[in-house]
Parts: C-alpha cells; sequence; structure tokens
C-alpha cells in the first residue's frame, strides 16, 4: 500500500523579502579597548557622517552602551557593519520595530 504524502503550501519566499525589505538600524557597541578617535574616524570613513556627526554617535555609544548610527536596508547596512567590525569595533544589524 502506497500513502500519499500531503502537499504543504509554503510562503517561505515572501517572508525572505519582506526581511530584506524591512528598514534596519546600524548598531554601533561600546567597549573599552576602542578610542574615541578610532570610533569617529571609522564612522566618518565608513558610514560617510561628517566629523562631528561621528562624535555625537561616539558620545552617545559611550553613555548608553550602543546607538543606531546609519538606517537602511539590510543589503545597504551589512558592508558598512562588515567594514566596522573588521576594525574591531563591535556593530550589529537589527531590524526596526514597527509602530
Amino acid at each position: 500500500m502506497s500513502k500519499e504524502q500531503p502537499q504543504v503550501e509554503r510562503d517561505e519566499e515572501v517572508d525572505v523579502m519582506d526581511e530584506v525589505g524591512q528598514t534596519c538600524s546600524l548598531i554601533v557597541w561600546n567597549d573599552n579597548v576602542n578610542t574615541f578617535e578610532w570610533v569617529i574616524e571609522t564612522l566618518v570613513e565608513v558610514c560617510g557622517h561628517t566629523y562631528e556627526q561621528a562624535e555625537q554617535c561616539a558620545m552617545i555609544i559611550h553613555h548608553h552602551g550602543k546607538y543606531a548610527v546609519k538606517n537602511g536596508t539590510y543589503d545597504f547596512l551589512k558592508p558598512m557593519c562588515d567594514a566596522i567590525t573588521d576594525r574591531g569595533i563591535g556593530a550589529t544589524i537589527e531590524v526596526m520595530s514597527e509602530s
């Protein structure tokens, strides 16, 4: 006797496409290793911040432990996140919550 396998529809491709299109935040984390100047230089070179923007971000990171330094799609932020972590600075990408 042969049993037929039930057919299951999957919407995995749709879920992936929705996630890719979501707005994300590039989070930089505070540590006790990297200097303010190194973080500022990194934000200027990698994220395109002005010196003043990068300086403000570094202060917020220092006092609050982390800060969203850039927003965009995952594909836009991923190379920046990689470049920041390659410089020894902690960074992650988080999906922004919908309000």
